[in-house]
C-alpha cells in the first residue's frame, strides 16, 4: 500500500475515532496491550532479524535502543494499560463562558484527526505513539527507520487486531511500508491528510521536517542537555546525578551531554567526577566515558580536547563535554547558545542559585537537585509519551494525552441572531 493510500485510510478512519466513547477506547487499548503480549514471540523473531541486520552498521548504545525482550514487551503492554488507565481528554470543557445575550460558549477539547509520526530505532515508540493518538481519538499512522521496520510491523499487526476486537477501524492504525526518503517527505508534504506531524529521531530527521514541512509540525527531542555543578553543591550528590544523568542510558534524548562545574569546586570535583565515570567503570568492566574538556578542565584533569562542535553535538554515547564557568549566569549563558531546549539541571544547595538557574534557563524541563533523565511522559504521569517538544507553541516537554487535543468552541443558543 502507498503512504498517500495509507494516509486515505486514515482520514476516513478519524471520524470514527472522534465518535469512539471512552469505554470503546479503552476496551480496545486493553485488547492490544493482551495482543502485544500474545504476539511476543513473533515480535521477538521480526527484532531478531532487526538486530541481525543493524550489528556493524550501528553503535552498541543504538542496538539497545533496537533491542527487545519479554521484558520491554511487558513494558509496553503496561504502557498501553496505563494511557487507558488516564482520563479521556476529548470532550473536557477547557472553558465556559455564559454571555448576556444568553448564548453558552464552551472551549471543548477534540481529536487532532491524523497524526503522522516519523521516528528511527525505537521499536517500542510505535505501541506509545498508537496508544496516545487512538486514546486522543486520532488515526495515526507511523513511519519507523528501516533498522527497526520489521519489529514496529509485528508490533503493529499486534495492535490493529485490539483495534478490531473493540470494533473500531484497523486502518485508524497503519504503518508506511516505504523507509526511503521518499515516504517521509510524503509526510511533511501531505496537506489535507495529516493533521499534525510528530518528528521523533536525531536532529537531522527534526531538521528536514521544521524546514520541509508544509503540514503542521511540533518540533521534538533532540537533547543537548546539561548538568551545572555549583560552588554550594553537595558534590556527592552532583556525583550520584551526573552519573545518572550521563550513564545509565547514554543513547535517549535526556541523557546529559555536557557537565558545567562551577570555576570554585572544578579542583575538587573534577578528580572525583574522572575517577568515577572512566577509573571505576573501567574497572568493573563498564564502557567509560570519554571526557571532552574545555582548557580550563583540561588543565586539571586528562581527556580529550573539547573542539570547535563538543559542546554542540547530542553524542547519545559514553561521551561528556566538559566545561568550567564562573557562576549561575555564565552556566545559563552557555545553556543558551549551546543547549536544543529540552532539560537542564543544577545542582546545589544554594536556593537562590537554584532559583536565578531556572529563571534564567528556558528550556522545557529545568531541574534542581535531580537527573535529567526524568524527562519521561510515563515518570510525569502522562502515560507513555508521543514525544518530548522543545518548542514553546502548542506543546512543550513531555507529550501527553492532552497535548494531542487541540479544541474548538462548541456553542449552544436558543434563536439568538446578530
Amino acid at each position: 500500500m502507498t503512504t498517500l493510500e495509507l494516509l486515505r485510510r486514515a482520514k476516513a478512519a478519524k471520524g470514527a475515532m472522534a465518535l469512539a466513547g471512552t469505554e470503546v477506547k479503552n476496551r480496545a487499548l486493553a485488547a492490544m496491550a493482551e495482543g502485544l503480549v500474545a504476539r511476543a514471540s513473533a515480535i521477538l523473531e521480526a527484532n531478531a532479524l532487526d538486530l541481525a541486520a543493524a550489528r556493524g552498521t550501528v553503535s552498541g548504545v543504538m542496538l539497545d535502543r533496537l533491542a527487545l525482550d519479554q521484558g520491554r514487551i511487558k513494558g509496553m503492554a503496561d504502557g498501553v494499560r496505563e494511557v487507558a488507565d488516564l482520563p479521556d481528554p476529548v470532550g473536557r470543557v477547557l472553558r465556559r463562558e455564559e454571555r448576556p445575550n444568553g448564548l453558552v460558549i464552551e472551549k471543548t477539547a477534540v481529536p487532532m484527526g491524523v497524526v503522522a509520526i516519523i521516528y528511527e530505532s525505537r521499536p517500542n515508540v510505535t505501541s506509545d505513539a498508537a496508544a496516545l493518538a487512538l486514546k486522543a481519538g486520532s488515526a495515526c499512522v507511523l513511519r519507523c527507520g528501516k533498522e527497526a521496520h520489521r519489529s514496529a510491523a509485528a508490533i503493529v499487526d499486534a495492535l490493529r487486531e485490539g483495534l478490531s476486537a473493540a470494533g473500531l477501524p484497523q486502518d485508524a492504525l497503519g504503518l508506511v511500508e516505504d523507509t526511503t526518503r521518499q515516504s517521509a517527505n510524503e509526510l511533511m508534504t501531505a496537506s489535507g491528510l495529516v493533521d499534525l506531524l510528530i518528528p521523533r529521531g536525531g536532529a537531522g530527521l527534526i531538521r528536514a521536517c521544521v524546514d520541509n514541512a508544509t503540514v503542521p509540525v511540533i518540533e521534538t527531542g533532540t537533547g543537548i542537555c546539561h548538568v551545572y555543578v555549583d560552588r554550594d553543591a553537595d558534590l556527592d550528590m552532583a556525583l550520584r546525578i551526573m552519573e545518572n544523568a550521563k550513564c545509565s542510558r547514554p543513547s535517549v534524548c535526556n541523557a546529559a551531554e555536557v557537565c558545567l562545574v562551577h570555576r570554585d569546586i572544578a579542583v575538587q570535583f573534577l578528580p572525583r567526577l574522572r575517577e568515577l565515570l572512566v577509573e571505576q567503570r573501567t574497572a568493573r568492566g563498564l564502557p567509560p566515558v570519554e571526557l571532552r574538556l574545555d582548557e580550563s578542565a583540561a588543565a586539571i584533569i586528562p581527556g580529550t580536547p573539547a573542539g570547535s562542535d563538543g559542546f554542540d553535538t547530542e553524542f547519545l554515547d559514553y561521551i561528556l563535554a566538559v566545561k568550567v564557568v564562573d557562576g549561575v549566569d555564565s552556566a545559563a549563558a552557555h545553556i543558551a547558545a549551546h543547549s536544543t531546549g529540552h532539560s537542564e539541571a543544577v545542582v546545589t544547595a544554594n536556593e537562590e542559585a537554584a532559583r536565578r538557574f531556572t529563571a534564567l534557563v528556558d528550556s522545557a524541563a529545568v531541574y534542581w537537585n535531580a537527573s535529567t533523565r526524568f524527562t519521561d511522559g510515563g515518570v510525569f504521569g502522562l502515560g507513555c509519551e508521543m514525544g518530548i517538544s522543545t518548542q514553546r507553541l502548542h506543546a512543550r516537554g513531555p507529550m501527553g494525552l492532552e497535548e494531542l487535543c487541540t479544541y474548538k468552541y462548541v456553542i449552544r443558543g436558543t434563536g439568538q441572531v446578530r
